[in-house]
């Protein structure tokens, strides 16, 4: 028996990087997924890898955006009855200056993608997983809701107030058997770090890409980059039975990188 048999889950950004590596970890659990993108095509392309039957589908919607996000959970329900996890897993740098040099639009688009998409996401979930009483909601935030580095204030920024969404979110549903985590990656060599990591690099005052990837494994204890596997296994745990009295916690999941 599968840690997640019976149980079903939703994903933003699943079909690739950190997400997919929970779906591909929840699958494995038994559970069944819905994994949202932007791009039909790459979704169903997924779906195809995964190969996992009618255990798994497609939801495509650009995560920044509200009706994507409800629309997800909501095509969960619709698809398989119930919603057991929520992972809310977009998001990343959008916007590479410091504040004096950020305009109102690239601070929005921050702010949508990798905070308000959260709470959209959480709100539905919340709205469906309270009268059930059980659920778990899975936040994917970053070591930079703790710490915060020069050149990516918007999204060191919207990480520290997810993960004050996610404690009071906690707070509030703690007596329902319903769970609000998140989990705080430290540096991950995905796709999405390699298409934006030259641009954040020199915001950060850095040579270049590989610069950027030795500066933040030197500052873990393990002294290199962590693997979306890692991360996907936290997500195992949390979802399952036994992560039922983890509630409100913040997960590092950076090989030591944090200082507290």
């Amino acid at each position: 028996m599968g840690k997640l048999d019976g149980k079903v889950a939703c994903i933003t950004g699943g079909t690739r990087s950190i997400g997919r590596g929970m779906a591909d970890a929840f699958i494995a659990e038994g559970a069944k997924v819905v994994v949202n993108g932007r791009n039909e095509a790459k979704g169903q392309r997924c779906l195809e890898e995964m190969d996992a039957g009618d255990n798994a589908a497609f939801y495509a919607g650009d995560a920044s955006k509200q009706e994507a996000v409800e629309g997800l959970i909501d095509f969960t329900i619709e698809q398989y009855g119930q919603l057991d996890i929520c992972c809310l897993n977009s998001g990343g740098v959008q916007m590479t200056a410091p504040v004096f040099q950020m305009t109102d639009e690239e601070w929005e688009l921050e702010v949508d993608w990798n905070l308000n998409h959260v709470f959209w996401g959480m709100r539905r979930a919340l709205q469906h997983m309270i009268p059930r009483e059980t659920g778990r909601v899975i936040v994917t935030s970053s070591v930079e809701g703790k710490l915060g580095k020069p050149g990516i204030p918007g999204y060191a920024a919207t990480k520290h107030a997810v993960n004050g969404l996610v404690k009071a979110a906690a707070h509030e549903t703690g007596t329902l058997g319903i769970t609000v985590n998140a989990i705080l990656p430290g540096i991950i060599e995905t796709d999405i770090v390699r298409a934006t990591g030259p641009d954040s690099a020199i915001a950060m005052g850095l040579e270049n890409y590989d610069a950027l990837i030795e500066a933040f494994s030197s500052e873990s204890a393990i002294k290199r980059p962590n693997k979306v596997e890692e991360v996907a296994a936290v997500a195992v745990l949390m979802a399952s039975d036994a992560g039922k009295n983890m509630t409100g916690c913040m997960f590092p999941v950076d090989g030591g990188t944090m200082p507290y």
